[in-house]
């Protein structure tokens, strides 16, 4: 049994230095309530790209995309490099505003996201000869996220996806956006091991504090951070 845990230990451990090679959108951590995190996300810049089909095959025809302007594919020829997570946003996906809070998803286009890194600005990144890969900023914004692990199949994102949704709405808080599905691992790392995070932007919801102190502990400082936030609708 030693040996064996020995072993995952190692497997683990090499699939985190996977990732630490990779430059990860910057944030900064806010607030934990169980299962539920809440992120600080620093203003960044994203390749885009919206592909039509089934949740299972888009991720991989949007990272082809992606990766090809990334690698080369782009207006001089220029290598960017690879940042994490790889990230999916049903763009049919709506989110009521209310109570309870409820998800529908209509058609079948996926929008696929990379994070550009950092030391680049809108202006500073190349033209993609693909005119599917779009380039935009996207403003700095607090998300609530759930971590999990395991392969992630429709039926999983949509088991995750309400169980985020409920842990914002218990904690005071609303969705001010669709959620999308973040990928850190190559598709060859085993399940066990694999970093998924479903990622909602949320605001906090109407007639109720930002911060209840039984529902969501924080740090001193992180309460001073939302307190202009607090109020009484």
């Amino acid at each position: 049994m030693v040996g064996l845990g020995g072993a995952l230990l190692a497997v683990a451990s090499g699939f985190q230095m996977t990732r630490l090679a990779y430059e990860e959108s910057a944030y900064e951590p806010v607030a934990r309530a169980g299962s539920l995190e809440l992120r600080q996300y620093a203003p960044r810049v994203v390749a885009q790209t919206t592909v039509s089909g089934a949740a299972s095959d888009v991720t991989s025809e949007g990272f082809r995309r992606i990766a090809n302007y990334i690698f080369g594919g782009n207006l001089g020829d220029r290598t960017v490099a690879m940042t994490t997570p790889v990230e999916r946003e049903g763009r049919g996906e709506r989110i009521a505003m209310t109570t309870p809070v409820e998800e529908v998803a209509t058609g079948d286009d996926w929008v696929i996201t990379f994070t550009m890194p950092a030391e680049h600005s809108l202006d500073s990144l190349p033209r993609p000869n693909d005119s599917r890969v779009v380039l935009r900023e996207v403003p700095a914004r607090l998300v609530a996220v759930l971590r999990f692990s395991g392969r992630v199949d429709e039926a999983s994102r949509q088991r995750h996806t309400e169980q985020l949704l409920a842990l914002i709405r218990e904690n005071g808080y609303q969705p001010a956006g669709a959620p999308s599905l973040a990928q850190y691992d190559p598709p060859w790392v085993l399940g066990l091991f694999r970093r998924n995070e479903l990622h909602c932007p949320v605001r906090v919801a109407e007639r109720s504090w930002v911060v209840r102190e039984s529902a969501l502990p924080i740090a001193p400082a992180a309460f001073e951070l939302f307190s202009g936030y607090a109020s009484w609708a």
